[in-house]
């Protein structure tokens, strides 16, 4: 931002001079002297706060001995400076007399401001005279620029380093947030990359600092913080403007993560785009404090307040949470459910049904049983040595058996724990991976680092407890009854259709299991038993029961107590978890999946479609002709398409051409693709949550920062820095950032 030269006939301003320019000082007495020194009468009804903020004096007015520099970018004037050189020199005699005369230094001080200043003057008149004319004697001095544009561009610098920060994922302050900044011996990342273009020749950013009489921060925390929320604005916007034109939009919300010393729950918004693909964008991180009500009141502000959406197009929920923080969540969405009917609650396509069954079990065991299996994923990714180790181990397990030796071998490249068969594989896997465990812990051949076989240990812990295997047991077979259905609904379009008819069956299933739970229960705790004993594990209750419960006189058994703790709890969550996943509302939208025309075929176009797309009649474009147009869709496919292979999947039926003829159908399936039930299947629009796992994966703890996270997994939404710019100013009309101090 230029500075002028506030003084009576002096002309001199930033743009093209290298002086320090000060501002007035805000104490009045020598504000006031400031102003009648520089014989700027119009200046005396101005308050010291407005001439500090909107006023300067360049160097040439201060006797040399009054001026420090700093480094080569700051300037400070020492304290109680008073300007003294002016052109006038009645004011030039009348301040020196004010100075005691006998003084050595002030002495010297009026010698050097006698003879120095002279002569820098008429250097500079003589500079200014040679830059303004040519040879011909025409001016030619360049047109000086207004102080809003180049404020403009000194904010642009500041925000275009933000952004590349953000992008790159490099941390703003590059240390940890426990040590104090004094005792840092670097400046940020931020303040570096600073200094570094303005070294580099970023000419805004060094007249903005070099002129400064004070000791200024190159950007405080609170401007850094204003730049950040108006950058987030700003990529929340751009990134969410196909949304708001096509309306319709589903929420998912990810683990809890840790960041900015909060445990916040990540946010993403689902949307079909213009070329009707479906997409999933990540717009921030919610705090998770407070009770269910005030969780919930936050989250609809996020998604009306900040990403702009209206809350009675949502047509869809999905939920990644596991634990005690998975049934604060299921509140939430169930109370976003009774205030938005439609906004149905769904599984998530990124994550397969039983593992989610799984995640929201608060019990014990079954937290043993899933942090354990998080485990063996981080532990076995860490190298491929330990991924052969795992191999060897299931060969001298499996030995005479090739071909399940096979399978599981090919199944720990799968990422076997997050599959729908995972409780399966777990038992196939569990004397091999005790095997395996109990090898890299001895560590004989000292073939591996204390702290890995430290961490085998630990897991080889868990593995040899008889609560361990009981939950697995009991988790493989009450999952088994959902595997089918859970995998269909990750299949194609036709799967997840008539997955939606097996839910019955599968419900049956289980609620026959809870009514025989005696008959079930001895034959899963003797499968436990038998495995147990293969692993030489001995079966027995676990010690935290007894902790927990003073000592009764009686003796519980083992059988009885896992009955009770284990199998019953599990049992009874299933059931009413895939209840409360699987409404009315969202049968119906599962079942409307019938327009799509391969479905529409092998139901032999006999279909009643009117029925179970009513819960979305105020979403078609023209309701009273959804039926006559629903007749002449199911006449297309039936007779007009002979030798002709059907759309077999939602994003294939809307690609169409004359999908257009259609409006009502075309509305109702970009409403049902919005559903977090349907899996993303091109890879450019499923990015958002592999780029924030791999921020959280890249980045401690103590220097997540949320907003640069936004940045990070949004890096390929072009950015406009003009805009962000205008959009500062708009919102902080009054932000000085030259008044930022230390």
């Amino acid at each position: 931002m230029p500075n002028f030269c506030a003084a009576l006939n002096c002309s001199r301003n930033s743009t093209h001079s290298v002086l320090a320019f000060f501002r007035f000082p805000r104490d009045p007495e020598r504000c006031k002297k400031w102003v009648e020194n520089c014989s700027r009468s119009d200046l005396k009804d101005k308050t010291p706060d407005h001439l500090n903020k909107y006023h300067r004096l360049c160097a040439r007015h201060f006797e040399p001995n009054l001026i420090t520099k700093t480094s080569p970018f700051r300037t400070v004037l020492k304290d109680n400076a008073l300007p003294t050189i002016f052109d006038n020199p009645s004011l030039k005699r009348s301040n020196n007399e004010t100075e005691n005369k006998d003084s050595p230094e002030a002495k010297k001080s009026k010698s050097d401001s006698q003879s120095e200043p002279t002569k820098d003057d008429s250097e500079a008149a003589t500079k200014e005279i040679s830059e303004s004319k040519n040879g011909d004697g025409v001016d030619s001095s360049p047109q000086v620029i207004d102080e809003e544009t180049l404020n403009k561009e000194y904010l642009k610098s500041l925000f275009d380093v933000v952004m590349m920060m953000g992008t790159q994922n490099i941390p703003l302050h590059g240390h940890s947030d426990k040590e104090p900044r004094s005792k840092s011996f670097t400046p940020s990342n931020f303040q570096a990359l600073l200094e570094y273009r303005i070294n580099a020749g970023d000419e805004f950013l060094r007249k903005k600092f070099e002129g400064s009489p004070v000791n200024l921060e190159y950007c405080s925390s609170t401007q850094l913080q204003q730049m950040l929320e108006v950058i987030e604005n700003c990529v929340r916007e751009e990134s969410l403007a196909e949304v708001k034109e096509g309306r319709f939009f589903s929420l998912v919300v990810d683990n809890l993560v840790e960041i900015c010393g909060e445990s916040r729950l990540p946010l993403f918004i689902r949307f079909v785009g213009k070329t009707n693909c479906l997409r999933e964008e990540f717009v921030g991180f919610l705090p998770f404090e407070g009770d269910v009500e005030a969780i919930t009141k936050r989250l609809i502000g996020e998604v009306t307040e900040k990403c702009g959406l209206d809350m009675q197009y949502c047509r869809g929920q999905a939920y990644l949470c596991s634990g005690v923080s998975a049934m604060k969540v299921k509140a939430v969405v169930a109370r976003i459910a009774e205030l938005h009917p439609l906004a149905v609650l769904t599984p998530c396509s990124s994550c397969s049904l039983n593992i989610c069954l799984a995640n929201t079990m608060t019990f014990t065991g079954v937290h043993l049983v899933m942090c354990t299996l998080k485990k063996l994923d981080a532990f076995f990714s860490k190298s491929p040595l330990l991924q052969n180790q795992l191999e060897s181990a299931i060969s001298i397990y499996y030995q005479g058996n090739d071909e399940k030796a096979n399978v599981l071998k090919g199944a720990c490249y799968l990422k076997w724990t997050e599959q729908h068969d995972t409780f399966e594989v777990a038992v196939d896997l569990l004397e091999s991976l005790l095997l395996c465990m109990d090898s890299i812990h001895d560590n004989e051949d000292h073939k591996w680092s204390d702290e890995v076989a430290h961490n085998a240990f630990v897991i080889s812990e868990a593995l040899a407890d008889f609560e361990f295997v009981m939950t697995l047991v009991v988790l493989k077979n009450t999952l088994s009854f959902s595997r089918a259905f859970g995998k269909n609904l990750q299949g194609q379009t036709n799967e997840v259709f008539f997955a939606s008819s097996s839910l019955t069956a599968v419900l049956h299933s289980l609620n026959e299991v809870y009514e025989n739970i005696e008959v079930y229960h001895e034959f899963w705790f003797e499968e436990a038993v038998n495995l147990a004993a293969a692993l030489e594990i001995p079966v027995k209750v676990p010690r935290l029961y007894f902790r927990k419960r003073p000592t009764s006189g009686e003796e519980i058994q083992p059988e009885t107590y896992y009955k009770e703790q284990v199998t019953l709890p599990v049992v009874s969550h299933v059931i009413k978890e895939l209840s409360d996943l699987f409404s009315e509302n969202h049968l119906k939208a599962l079942k409307s999946l019938s327009l799509v025309p391969a479905i529409m075929g092998q139901l032999k176009f006999n279909t009643a479609e009117e029925t179970s797309v009513d819960i979305y009649k105020d979403d078609l474009l023209n309701p009273d002709t959804f039926p006559a147009e629903l007749h002449c869709w199911k006449i297309k496919w039936k007779h007009g398409t002979k030798d002709v292979v059907l759309p077999s999947t939602i994003y294939e039926t809307l690609q169409l051409s004359d999908v257009k003829f259609f409006p009502n159908v075309c509305a109702l399936l970009k409403v049902l693709y919005n559903l977090p039930v349907f899996a993303l299947t091109n890879d450019k629009c499923c990015t958002a949550k592999q780029r924030l796992t791999a921020y959280l994966e890249d980045t401690p703890v103590h220097h997540r920062n949320k907003s640069m996270a936004l940045f990070y997994i949004n890096c390929a939404i072009k950015h406009d820095l003009d805009s962000m710019v205008e959009k500062y100013l708009k919102m902080y009309p009054d932000s000085e950032p030259s008044e930022n101090r230390d």
